[in-house]
């Protein structure tokens, strides 16, 4: 099944400390409608809440009341309601309709309303967390379950990430890990802007590739870009922490001295072509397909009409 990445060129990185961010070029793609999910719930179009007054951790219940479909895009956070999420896929809700979408738990410590309507926190998931996410999924809907994630761990990697940036939440909040570390999200979001023309981008934390997202047009990836940046920048600073941890047992830390390349991005990018890709059942329009190598890396992409409108791979860290 050849679905992934088709005549893609991987332009020249941004780098901000342990960030490198390629910015990736397609020209063969046929643009999709559709609006974002965020855009959406701020105009009112779209609405989302509980499945019922008792709730569902794994699902909740989505309109568009719009003339256009809705994208939301798989590890995006929702926050309200009885506890926060995101989602465990990325899915396109058409117009005039509701349905259920999948979710994961990103603040164990609260099963009570706040609000009743969801809003979008304009953060995104850590590759870390994404990767945990879709292995699971993954093998959820292989196995004809549903877009169902390992909960478990999903609240795992939210509470080992807290541990090792120092960060208190009375709920266990992912949100409150972007709210602790606001300022240095944004000072990685202002040396890592947009790139005029991307239609995806590429990102390495250090001296590995942790992650992949191609989108069916430029306008999407610029509307996304500092949203998915939020979740790199989590795994930066992680990867900060780690060398002064060294230092105490190992003695002066020499900094790393390879850099990820654009050659090194078209060799996952070959691979992710190369790997086997199987048709999954998808939750909203469109098509869904899913692929791995291994255990090492986890690929899904979204289509409608045959056009990729959000392809996304994950490493393993």
């Amino acid at each position: 099944m050849y679905v992934a990445f088709p005549q893609v060129r991987v332009g020249e990185p941004v780098r901000y400390l342990r960030l490198s961010v390629f910015p990736l070029f397609d020209g063969s793609n046929t643009p999709v409608e559709y609006a974002l999910a965020d855009a959406g719930i701020a105009s009112g179009i779209v609405s989302i809440e509980e499945v019922s007054e008792s709730g569902s951790v794994p699902d909740l219940l989505v309109e568009n009341k719009g003339d256009v479909r809705v994208l939301f895009l798989e590890g995006e956070e929702l926050v309200g309601a009885k506890q926060n999420r995101i989602l465990n896929t990325s899915v396109l809700i058409a117009a005039h309709s509701k349905m259920k979408i999948p979710v994961s738990c990103v603040e164990q410590g609260r099963w009570r309303y706040r609000s009743r309507q969801f809003g979008s926190s304009g953060s995104h998931s850590s590759p870390k967390l994404r990767y945990f996410l879709k292995r699971s999924v993954t093998q959820s809907v292989m196995a004809k379950r549903g877009h169902r994630s390992d909960q478990g761990k999903v609240w795992e990697e939210v509470a080992r990430q807290q541990s090792a940036l120092g960060t208190a939440s009375p709920t266990h909040a992912m949100a409150d890990t972007f709210e602790a570390h606001e300022g240095r999200v944004t000072a990685f979001r202002e040396q890592l802007q947009y790139v005029d023309g991307a239609c995806g981008l590429a990102v390495a934390v250090g001296n590995k590739i942790v992650a992949v997202d191609l989108f069916d047009k430029a306008t999407t990836c610029r509307k996304v870009w500092d949203r998915l940046l939020s979740g790199y920048v989590l795994d930066a600073l992680e990867a900060e922490i780690e060398p002064r941890q060294a230092d105490s047992n190992a003695g002066p830390h020499r900094p790393e001295t390879n850099q990820v390349e654009a050659s090194d991005v078209e060799h996952l990018l070959g691979a992710a072509n190369a790997m086997p890709w199987h048709k999954a059942d998808p939750v909203g329009e469109g098509d869904e397909y899913r692929a791995n190598q291994g255990d090492e890396v986890h690929a899904s992409a979204l289509t409608l009409d045959s056009s990729p409108v959000h392809v996304s791979v994950v490493v393993a860290g």
